[in-house]
């Protein structure tokens, strides 16, 4: 099966919380309220300035997702 590249997360015992699941390398969920971010993978190891930079591009995609989700919602 080949999955999306992030996909929205809903849980209602916490109902403030927008979570946005990366399914590719290095998959994680991020709460787009707080930008927390719960690893699912280990990133250990890796050379720390290309992850932190990684990590920055990716937290903006999955913004980006969702802003493109929630305007196709209104739609």
């Amino acid at each position: 099966m080949k999955l999306p590249k992030f996909l929205l997360g809903d849980n209602t015992d916490f109902p403030d919380d927008i979570f946005i699941i990366h399914t590719d390398y290095p998959q994680f969920i991020i709460n787009l309220v707080n930008d927390e971010i719960e690893w699912l993978e280990d990133v250990t190891g890796e050379n720390q300035e290309e992850l932190t930079n990684e990590i920055n591009d990716l937290i903006e995609q999955a913004s980006s997702f969702y802003d493109r989700e929630m305007e196709r919602y209104a739609e």
